[in-house]
């Protein structure tokens, strides 16, 4: 069997390390893997491939691979994967779910906790040599606890999230598809057909949402107009989810008292965008995800399902094409 890895990208943490495709090797002798490095290789491999080990595919690629029947990602969001021809097909796609729900959960403790105690504020006046005691004081540092969460996504990084906050002592609602019992740390589970009637209440809002047809432009104007001025909006999720400028405009406002944002509509994100410049937003480039062990986990999931492949298991974390997660 051909097992294509083709996990590539302009920025360097994005990109597989040959290591692995050396691991990939030694455990599984009787498969040939071959390593695409950027896009005319991916192309050219892709026509022999049965697996392919990659975060993304497009229409042409899939029109190609004939031979294709599985597809794995390092990644949880598939979204940009699932354009009709694909949901069609007979393809398999599982993916890495669950995985970084740890890191991301801790992650957004800390940025709501970078803006709740005005770090952002402290660290530039820090390099101005200013001792912003006054200024800091007057905005007033917060507390999570006393706070009405809102997550808007329950899956295992929404779930994460959620445990956390509750521990601090905020009370949580949850957002998701289907309506269902209590999850652990969350007071109440809503369906998303509830979220303009949730909002008002919430001081912080949290998207962890998957990137579906359904979740695109999840956050837009109506949205960010019915939350409170003094709340605050987190994404971890994707770009898409949030309508970018409707969200500037209510930052650059004061719509909204602060962002704090890992992922956005175009990464990088461009030099021309207003939100590098507002004071209450807090910026991080698309690295929730990340721990010390990223390619580790990220390859013994592949390793298992390509066991489970080979012995003609069920795989783990096999994508709903249609549901988009």
């Amino acid at each position: 069997m051909l097992i294509l890895a083709s996990v590539h990208s302009p920025i360097a943490v994005w990109n597989i390390p040959a290591e692995y495709i050396r691991r990939f090797r030694r455990d599984f002798p009787s498969h040939t893997f071959l390593h695409a490095t950027n896009e005319a290789e991916t192309r050219q491999l892709l026509r022999e491939a049965d697996v392919m080990f990659s975060s993304e595919i497009d229409r042409e690629q899939l029109a190609i691979a004939s031979r294709l029947k599985w597809i794995h990602s390092p990644a949880a969001g598939v979204g940009g994967m699932l354009f009709p021809e694909m949901v069609a097909s007979p393809v398999i796609i599982t993916n890495s779910r669950g995985v970084s729900a740890d890191t991301m959960a801790e992650h957004t403790l800390a940025v709501i906790l970078g803006l709740y105690r005005n770090l952002p504020l402290a660290v530039a006046r820090q390099r101005e040599h200013l001792w912003a005691q006054d200024e800091i004081s007057a905005r007033g540092n917060r507390t999570i606890a006393g706070t009405h969460v809102l997550v808007v996504g329950l899956g295992a990084i929404g779930s994460a999230i959620a445990q956390r906050m509750a521990a601090l002592g905020a009370r949580v609602t949850g957002i998701r598809r289907r309506a269902g019992g209590p999850a652990n740390g969350v007071a109440e589970v809503a369906t998303t057909d509830r979220l303009l009637d949730l909002l008002p209440d919430a001081d912080i809002v949290v998207v962890s949402a998957p990137h579906t047809g359904e979740t695109l432009g999840l956050i837009g104007k109506a949205e960010l107009d019915a939350m409170k001025r003094d709340a605050v909006l987190v994404n971890v999720s994707r770009g898409r989810l949030v309508d970018e400028a409707a969200l500037a405009a209510a930052l650059q406002n004061e719509r909204l008292a602060g962002a704090a944002l890992d992922v956005f509509e175009q990464e990088p994100l461009p030099d021309d965008s207003p939100l590098w410049d507002l004071p209450n937003v807090l910026i991080t480039p698309h690295t929730s995800g990340f721990r010390p062990d990223h390619w580790d986990v990220m390859t013994d999931l592949f390793v298992e399902n390509l066991r489970r492949y080979d012995a003609g298991k069920e795989l783990l974390n096999v994508v709903d094409k249609r549901a988009g997660y």
